[in-house]
């Protein structure tokens, strides 16, 4: 379903403005429709930049219209802060000339917001992202992820849960 939508944000808002979509999450806002964080960067000559955070709301009515509610350029990006590492908490803080509190639908989509920002960061604006409340495990590449996708890592998860109830069951002799 995601894909989808990716595809048709990407056809609908980014396309006809020589943008590209990097990276979107649905996130909760009090007001009525869907609500998505967008990151996107302006295609100029191969590069991408630069990059903008919008927040965009689809009608409920209008299935096919956004408005674009908030902008904000990545490189004014200061921080960004997970509010409590150990706690299963969807809300973020992004820190602006102003600070932003964003509540995504899942951690996960928390999570897979600042693994982008921060390889954005990184990569086009010349400087690290400050994170601050993340567990840093799940940002960034370790020895066992690899930088791999979360499929990826997650079937290698179900092939050792597998491994382990296979030899569970297993009858041990007792000699």
């Amino acid at each position: 379903m995601s894909s989808l939508l990716r595809k048709e944000m990407q056809r609908m808002l980014f396309r006809p403005e020589g943008q590209k979509l990097q990276k979107f999450i649905e996130i909760h806002e009090a007001t009525s429709g869907r609500h998505f964080l967008c990151v996107y960067g302006k295609k100029k000559q191969h590069l991408l930049f630069p990059f903008t955070v919008h927040l965009f709301i689809q009608s409920s009515c209008h299935l096919d219209s956004y408005l674009r509610t908030e902008v904000w350029l990545l490189q004014d990006l200061t921080l960004l802060d997970g509010r409590d590492p150990d706690v299963d908490d969807p809300c973020f803080l992004m820190h602006f000339s102003t600070v932003r509190s964003v509540t995504a639908f899942s951690c996960g989509a928390k999570y897979s917001m600042a693994r982008a920002l921060v390889a954005l960061s990184d990569k086009h604006c010349g400087r690290p992202l400050t994170l601050v409340n993340y567990d840093l495990a799940y940002i960034g590449p370790s020895s066992i992820y690899l930088n791999r996708g979360d499929c990826v890592v997650l079937m290698q998860i179900c092939f050792y849960a597998a491994n382990l109830v296979c030899l569970s069951l297993c009858p041990v002799p007792l000699d």
